[in-house]
């Protein structure tokens, strides 16, 4: 099998031959954001938006954007060209860059590191979507600007841990008395005859799944609802799911080991899951981005 190729600072090389220098900030401080982009049938899903969201985040920490849109776009699309065909998700990655000391200021005269590379993206398991995850909930210890796509992430990583020691596949977030996200993915839940998911803020991040969920939602007349979901409602809701960019839309049936339910991928899954997958197709057709 051919080392897959990714791209650093201007040039495409091997995966297992690309090297930072140790001074590098994202290595020291964890200076640094990032995106997961999927790719279906060599097309980037959502791509602007992908783009959108790096430049907030690199303007929420200060870093000017090292390249032009048009320039990001070019290389990403030549990353997913050089490894080949079929699905994948492409991970890029800015970094302040290296600095000749390591001092917790900002150096002004550094050049960032720029990182993108490609895997395969597996097909979500038909078996696990129709079993569903587990999930547990656990206090949100994290700090205050959850909506940068920051690579500092060790507090999510300890959290999903958390749920992962107590049997679960993934950790819902509890703060001041609301759920607000996963530790890796947002949040939804059906109640009242509604599907609700908290509102954006610092408190989470602004997922691209998450935003394509509402806005197929709203299209097709699904009734919705943005606001606060007290933990009380989050284990009485109808359904719960977690999204992200690798793992779409998954139900939850089950939280803290109750279900969640009736303990199966409930109805309103069904019908969203159902129009995520058709829009989905469009994009490796070429129709939608």
């Amino acid at each position: 099998m051919n080392p897959r190729i990714c791209y650093l600072n201007g040039a495409y090389l091997p995966a297992d031959e690309a090297k930072i220098s140790v001074m590098d900030r994202g290595f020291l401080f964890g200076d640094g954001v990032y995106e997961v982009i999927p790719v279906y049938g060599g097309s980037l899903f959502r791509l602007a938006e992908h783009l959108d969201r790096l430049e907030r985040s690199l303007e929420l920490i200060k870093l000017e954007n090292p390249l032009a849109r048009e320039r990001w776009s070019e290389l990403l699309e030549d990353l997913v060209a050089r490894n080949g065909s079929g699905d994948q998700s492409v991970y890029l990655q800015v970094t302040r860059g290296a600095a000749p000391k390591r001092e917790h200021n900002f150096p002004k005269t550094v050049t960032p590191t720029v990182l993108a590379m490609s895997n395969p993206l597996p097909a979500p398991d038909p078996q696990l979507l129709e079993q569903g995850i587990q999930v547990a909930s656990v206090e949100d210890v994290r700090w205050q600007y959850c909506h940068i796509k920051a690579i500092t992430l060790l507090p999510n990583a300890l959290l999903k841990q958390q749920a992962r020691d107590a049997g679960a596949d993934e950790a819902i977030l509890i703060r001041d008395g609301n759920a607000t996200e996963g530790s890796a993915s947002n949040l939804f839940i059906v109640a009242d005859d509604k599907l609700i998911t908290p509102p954006k803020s610092n408190l989470l991040l602004p997922g691209i799944t998450r935003d394509l969920v509402v806005e197929l939602a709203l299209a097709n007349d699904i009734p919705f609802e943005e606001r606060d979901i007290a933990e009380a409602e989050l284990r009485s809701a109808r359904e719960i799911w977690v999204t992200s960019s690798t793992r779409e839309i998954m139900p939850v049936v089950n939280l803290d080991g109750q279900p969640v339910g009736d303990g199966k991928a409930g109805d309103w899954w069904r019908r969203l899951h159902a129009i995520y997958s058709h829009y989905k197709a469009a994009v490796s057709r070429g129709e939608r981005h």
